[in-house]
């Protein structure tokens, strides 16, 4: 990997992505001294301009940057570096610096709406209630919307297979849930099994 420092003062510009959501978490600059430790330790490291000096992402927070990848761009001038966050990026507390909390999409949301009217026991939840059935239940319900979007994949109703398809992965979360495992953990499996 061929970098340029010179073209920017010794300076490039640095993309940080979530290695996951890919969601754009931050801008920061790094010169060489700032890359080579970057990958030395597999923490993101900076140059921070307004100190003068290196800077590891996390020193006093604890909210390391975990490199994954490293790419640099077509004229071998920025990188994007996918990375693993602890806690928020943002020196503000927020998940990214540029303000969007919610890049994974609205299945992520609905995971989390899930999980919070299980965990807040929330007796009028039609999802809770479920839930409280236990396990056979939900597997049980799993099954019938599977075998039910079968049937509509058979037929030409388009209307009637999204809606089938989208109960299937409701109570596909409200079963993630009681397995005690996320969206994020299948997308690790299947992550693994493209490599």
């Amino acid at each position: 990997m061929t970098i340029d420092f010179k073209k920017g003062d010794g300076l490039v510009p640095v993309i940080i992505q979530n290695n996951t959501t890919l969601q754009v978490l931050m801008l920061g600059y790094m010169n060489e001294e700032a890359f080579q430790k970057t990958k030395a330790e597999n923490k993101v490291t900076f140059y921070s301009r307004s100190k003068n000096r290196l800077w590891t992402k996390g020193e006093e927070s604890g909210d390391f940057l975990f490199v994954k990848s490293i790419e640099v761009d077509c004229d071998n001038d920025t990188l994007l570096i996918k990375a693993d966050p602890i806690g928020p990026t943002c020196h503000k507390g927020t998940t990214t610096c540029f303000g969007d909390e919610t890049s994974r999409g609205f299945m992520y949301e609905l995971e989390q709406t899930i999980s919070q009217r299980i965990d807040d026991n929330d007796k009028s939840s039609y999802t809770n209630q479920l839930y409280r059935r236990g396990i056979n239940k939900v597997a049980q319900k799993v099954g019938e919307e599977a075998v039910e979007l079968v049937i509509e994949a058979k037929d030409n109703d388009t209307d009637l297979f999204k809606n089938e398809a989208a109960d299937l992965m409701y109570h596909y979360l409200i079963l993630l849930k009681a397995k005690g495992f996320t969206l994020k953990d299948i997308e690790t499996v299947l992550k693994n099994r493209s490599k």
